[in-house]
């Protein structure tokens, strides 16, 4: 074995005073999901299990480890949105991750303002300055190598209107550093921000 690296099974523990395995994974983009139930209770909710899965039809997907609000509420009524987490926004946004009793709505704990959206029912957060509005396609439940269900759902939905703040597009070109965005990284509390000085570009070869 190579003493300069620590390997182990996940199955039998990581040895080590935090599990590794979503600082590796990182940092990740954080799905802030807006949702409400079939009578109209709004929910907001963070999720550090997230990404964009697709182009056309553009396809986004979270994944809630046990069956919270937001999964509940989408499997309900269809819809949900995903608003872009900022640096400005940020305390907000760890609020919103609160442990509240579903009738206790989010926005209103966190001092946000839901906005009207366009082709769902469900708001977006009027704060942020991008937000998706999406449609559900799948639900799907995780499984272990040995065909065993697992407590996680896989929500994925099609998006079906974008809303961006035009400052945000130089030229016609959004610009991901001015939206400053905030990323999930390892660790019990560890998040990311994207500046400037960190870019870089790569054009793939012809």
């Amino acid at each position: 074995m190579n003493d300069n690296i620590h390997f182990y099974e996940p199955s039998k523990g990581h040895g080590l005073p935090h599990d590794p395995f979503n600082a590796i994974v990182g940092p990740r983009p954080i799905g802030w999901i807006s949702s409400q139930d079939a009578q109209g209770q709004l929910n907001l909710a963070p999720y550090s299990f997230f990404n964009a899965f697709n182009y056309t039809p553009p396809i986004i997907g979270f994944a809630s480890i046990g069956a919270k609000d937001s999964l509940r509420n989408i499997q309900q009524t269809g819809e949900f949105a995903w608003n872009l987490a900022t640096r400005p926004l940020a305390e907000q946004m760890n609020q919103s991750c609160a442990n509240v009793p579903p009738e206790v709505s989010e926005f209103e704990l966190t001092g946000l303002t839901p906005a009207a959206s366009r082709c769902i029912k469900v708001p977006r957060v009027a704060q942020s300055p991008v937000s998706f509005e999406c449609r559900l396609t799948q639900v799907l439940q995780l499984q272990g190598v040995d065909g065993v269900p697992v407590p996680t759902w896989l929500v994925l939905g099609e998006v079906v209107g974008i809303h961006i703040a035009r400052e945000l597009l130089q030229d016609g070109i959004y610009n991901t550093v001015a939206a400053q965005p905030i990323l999930r990284g390892g660790g019990p509390a560890d998040y990311f921000e994207i500046t400037g000085d960190n870019l870089f570009k790569m054009f793939r070869p012809r």
